[in-house]
């Protein structure tokens, strides 16, 4: 079992009491693979989701340095709206970032056939701006669903201490099959909002499609950050 302290992927994660439930990006059990976690303070969800998530750039690059100091090789955050940061994390930081689910979708696009399109499921439509979705590299067409009103954006955005998993679950596959109810030419659902990832394998079997999400975009990112070793004949 690896220590801790070797964790090559470092995460940076907003500051929430919300219940962090097995696939989500903040549980430890998550993952396969040892990561860091640096909590930056004051940036809860409302904040970065439906205010200005550029203000705490600089609490994020300080949080950020102290990762790398203790040995991670590339970073990531747990919020698809900071797609916003992503280009200045890198620069200040030095090292590759991962900071939104959002980044995929042009490789998710390249994947499917030519009249297939890319769909966005997201915790606030009202919120995910043009800037959003340019600075990820989204394509302009791409159709977007928000999850406004559910009871899931309510605990995750109002950072409640409980969590309906059950309900979530239901609200979200709904959100899923609206969303190609209103876009039939989707060909894959790209999940903006990191929280959404236990969800994933639900919203699969009921729509029949590909789901992407920050967990396959980190599993991606860590294989290079760690490649696997294989015997050799």
């Amino acid at each position: 079992m690896m220590n801790q302290r070797s964790a090559k992927l470092g995460i940076l994660m907003l500051d929430t009491r919300f219940p962090r439930i097995p696939g989500d990006v903040g549980n430890r059990a998550t993952w396969s693979f040892p990561v860091e976690f640096a909590i930056v303070k004051g940036a809860s969800p409302q904040a970065i989701v439906c205010e200005d998530a550029t203000s705490f750039t600089r609490a994020f690059v300080g949080e950020g340095q102290r990762l790398i100091r203790e040995g991670c090789t590339g970073l990531a955050t747990t919020c698809g709206f900071l797609s916003l940061v992503r280009a200045q994390l890198a620069r200040e930081l030095g090292v590759p970032v991962a900071a939104s689910a959002l980044e995929q979708a042009a490789q998710i696009k390249a994947l499917l056939p030519a009249e297939r399109k890319v769909g966005v499921l997201t915790i606030s439509k009202e919120s995910l701006s043009d800037a959003h979705l340019n600075a990820a590299g989204v394509p302009a067409d791409t159709h977007v669903v928000g999850v406004e009103g559910t009871e899931f954006a309510r605990s995750i955005l109002g950072d409640l201490e409980t969590l309906n998993i059950n309900l979530a679950r239901v609200e979200l596959v709904a959100a899923a099959r609206k969303l190609v109810a209103e876009a039939p030419e989707t060909g894959a659902i790209l999940l903006e909002c990191t929280n959404m990832v236990p969800y994933a394998a639900e919203i699969q079997s009921a729509t029949g499609l590909p789901v992407f999400s920050i967990y396959s975009y980190l599993n991606w990112f860590h294989e290079s950050l760690v490649p696997s070793r294989f015997a050799q004949p």
